[in-house]
C-alpha cells in the first residue's frame, strides 16, 4: 500500500495554496480568516463529542461543520477565481443562511430566554458551544475588517454565532441529548434541579443581574 504523506513542505516559505491556484501568505487576511473558522469548527467538535451518536444534536453539529467547509473554501479563493466557485459546494449562499435563521427561530421556542448573563460552563457541550460562539465573531470581525466582495460568509458567520448561542442554552435544558451527565467527585449524578446557587448564582451557575436579557455575543 503506497503510503500517504501529510507534509508537503511546500509551505515552508510561509506561503499556502488556494483553491482553484495561487499562493498567499500564511498570515494574510483570508487565512486568518479560515484559521478561525477553523478553531471554531473543533470547538463544535467537541460539543458533538459530548452528544448521543444520531441525537438531533449530534445531527446539527454534523451538518453546521460540513457547512464550514465550504465556507472556508470560498474564503480560501482568489477573487479572480470566485466564479469557478459551485453554490452550496465552495460558496456560501443565501439560502444557507435561510437555513441558520430557521434553526435559531426554531430553537429559541424550546426554551425561555435568560434574563441575566449566562456564565459558560453548565455542560462541557453548552461550554464548547460558547468557545465555538466566540472564536465565530473573530471571525466575523475578520471579515468586516478584510471585506469579501459579493460574499455571504459575513452573514453567514454573524448567523452562525447567533445559532450557536442558541444551542449552548437549547444543551443546558436538553441534557438528555448528551452522552456524559456530569457527576460530582463522588460519583454522584449532578442534580441541576435543587434550589439556587450562592454568591449571586442560580442552579445553572449563571450569574443573576437587573431586569432585561443580557444575551452572550448576540448582535
Amino acid at each position: 500500500m503506497t503510503k500517504v504523506r501529510i507534509y508537503t513542505k511546500t509551505g515552508d516559505d510561509g506561503t499556502t495554496g488556494l483553491l482553484y491556484g495561487g499562493r498567499v501568505a500564511k498570515d494574510s487576511p483570508a487565512m486568518e480568516i479560515n484559521g478561525a473558522v477553523d478553531e471554531a469548527q473543533a470547538s463544535m467538535g467537541m460539543a458533538r463529542a459530548e452528544a448521543v451518536p444520531g441525537s438531533e444534536l449530534d445531527g446539527l453539529l454534523v451538518r453546521l461543520e460540513r457547512d464550514l467547509y465550504v465556507l472556508m473554501a470560498e474564503v480560501a479563493t482568489d477573487p479572480a477565481n470566485r466564479h469557478k466557485l459551485a453554490a452550496g459546494t465552495t460558496l456560501v449562499t443565501d439560502e444557507m443562511v435561510e437555513a441558520l435563521e430557521t434553526w435559531i427561530d426554531g430553537l429559541i421556542e424550546r426554551f425561555d430566554l435568560p434574563a441575566e448573563f449566562v456564565i459558560p460552563g453548565s455542560t462541557r457541550a453548552s461550554a464548547a458551544l460558547d468557545l465555538a460562539r466566540t472564536v465565530v465573531r473573530r471571525a466575523e470581525r475578520l471579515t468586516v475588517t478584510h471585506p469579501i466582495e459579493g460574499s455571504a460568509v459575513g452573514r453567514y458567520l454573524n448567523r452562525l454565532s447567533d445559532l450557536l448561542w442558541a444551542m449552548a442554552r437549547w444543551t443546558e435544558g436538553d441534557e438528555h441529548m448528551l452522552a456524559r451527565t456530569p457527576r460530582s467527585p463522588a460519583g454522584a449524578t449532578v442534580d441541576d434541579t435543587q434550589g439556587a446557587g450562592t454568591n449571586g448564582q442560580d442552579a445553572q451557575g449563571r450569574a443573576v443581574v437587573s431586569e432585561g436579557t443580557i444575551e452572550g455575543g448576540r448582535s
